[in-house]
């Protein structure tokens, strides 16, 4: 596909798990603004229901003040429908239901193990993992079949296992993860430049950074605004909010579970000289567990927040309210920067604006001392259908063992959901920082959380 011939005004975007409250919306929001773009977005999901809704919700979004773009949503009761032809592929589901994160979530609590949020790593995320791994081998296959040269958006989690599953299915396919973690250190460091140093009106994009590591363990090797190095008022505003803390309030979540008064990233900073860049629910869990996360208590000291299963089966019962309103016409769906960068990346590709930014992709060489072929987070340079790593330099030695450890466990899972292979899989889940645990109940643990998602293990040998 050359995308210097192609109609900006048709361009067709499959959205796998287009049943999304979530994700789903905030893509409706980011597209209506986008005034020189326009197309069909076609919605599947296992709930053609929930695709359904959004269909109508996504179509009236025309007629909302302040709508810049018209496109058009279909619900669509295949994925092969969805793909066929598609320019862009955007996918966002959940591996499973919210049962199965309750396990990955709640059953290490019995055994002393607490996880911030247990999505990514941990022993909640390397069972979700084991879940979603075959899930992105259909979808791999599918986008080989129906539309190959599309560009395929990944914002499910475990991340970085997620995109690697995706190439090792389709080694061809042009897919990237998008997280936007690293936004909010720059808001950070947005509020530091206004508030400690007198900058008014700092635009976050104009903070220029260098990313390395690993999704939710992404650091800054370097930070500059305007040609002004960072680190070093990075170092005075850390030190000034360590014993305290510093709210940020980003993303529009400001309650017990995504509260991050960022006293994990002061500290880690203290520790290493480099900047942790993501929240600190996220950086918590790749940390040794008696760091942050050795109690409830303790990560109420540390001022961030433990996500339950609870409150996202709360949050689910509140958007399904919210998408009766939005359907009935009781409510109007409000078009809104949603801080996030997916749309930006498609309108880069398509050669309306170049864009540089962090994402997750398999390893080239950006990062030299990883693994060839794991996949890393670092910028990443977008330009008409074209998207290139940025050369981000090797981690640095003082956080090195740190990201390696992570990586090499990553690489192990990796591999397990590849063959298959739940024994593999425990040497991944039994070496995790979190799990401090004498052997025969690192097992014991394994086993049990193993049992409670087995319904999408039937692939799994021992």
């Amino acid at each position: 596909m050359n995308y210097k011939r192609k109609n900006v005004e048709n361009i067709k975007i499959a959205y796998i798990g287009g049943g999304s409250r979530g994700w789903a919306w905030t893509l409706m929001s980011e597209l209506a603004l986008a005034e020189d773009i326009s197309g069909e977005v076609y919605l599947y999901d296992i709930d053609f229901e929930a695709a359904k809704n959004n269909e109508i919700i996504g179509n009236r979004i025309r007629n909302v003040n302040g709508c810049k773009s018209v496109w058009e949503y279909k619900a669509v009761k295949t994925i092969g429908e969805a793909l066929i032809n598609a320019d862009f592929v955007i996918i966002s589901i959940l591996p499973a239901t919210f049962k199965e994160m309750e396990s990955d979530v709640h059953t290490p609590e019995e055994y002393g193990i607490y996880q911030a949020v247990g999505d990514t790593v941990g022993p909640g995320g390397y069972i979700r993992a084991l879940r979603a791994v075959p899930m992105f081998e259909e979808i791999a296959l599918a986008v080989k079949e129906y539309c190959p040269n599309a560009w395929v958006i990944n914002y499910t989690n475990p991340m970085t296992i997620c995109v690697k599953a995706l190439y090792n299915a389709f080694p061809e396919i042009k897919a990237f993860g998008c997280c936007h973690e690293v936004f909010g250190t720059q808001i950070l460091m947005k509020k530091m430049l206004e508030e400690d140093l007198g900058y008014q009106n700092v635009d976050r994009s104009d903070i220029k950074v260098n990313v390395v590591g690993v999704n939710h363990f992404t650091w800054l090797t370097s930070a500059y605004y305007k040609g002004m190095d960072l680190f070093p008022e990075y170092k005075k505003f850390a030190d000034k909010n360590y014993n305290e803390g510093i709210n940020c309030d980003f993303g529009g979540h400001l309650n017990d579970c995504f509260t991050c008064f960022h006293r994990v990233k002061f500290d880690l900073f203290k520790r290493y000289g480099y900047i942790a860049a993501a929240g600190d629910r996220h950086l918590a869990e790749f940390c040794p567990g008696d760091w942050y996360l050795k109690s409830p208590e303790q990560v109420e000291e540390w001022k961030f927040g433990l996500t339950s299963v609870e409150w996202r089966w709360n949050d689910l019962k509140e958007r399904l309210a919210k998408s009766e309103r939005l359907i009935s016409g009781e409510e109007e769906f409000v078009i809104k920067e949603t801080g996030e960068e997916g749309v930006e990346q498609i309108r880069a590709l398509l050669g309306l604006r170049n864009l540089t930014t962090n994402v997750n992709l398999p390893n080239v060489g950006q990062i030299p001392n990883l693994p060839l072929g794991a996949v890393v987070e670092t910028n990443a340079v977008f330009s008409d259908d074209s998207m290139r790593p940025v050369m981000a330099g090797d981690i640095p030695k003082e956080i090195y063992p740190l990201i390696s450890r992570v990586c090499g466990n990553q690489e192990i899972i990796a591999e397990a959901t590849k063959t298959r292979n739940l024994q593999l899989a425990f040497s991944a889940f039994v070496n995790d920082p979190l799990v401090r645990l004498p052997l025969n109940k690192a097992k014991e643990l394994f086993n049990k959380m193993i049992e409670k998602t087995s319904e999408y293990l039937k692939e799994y040998k021992c």
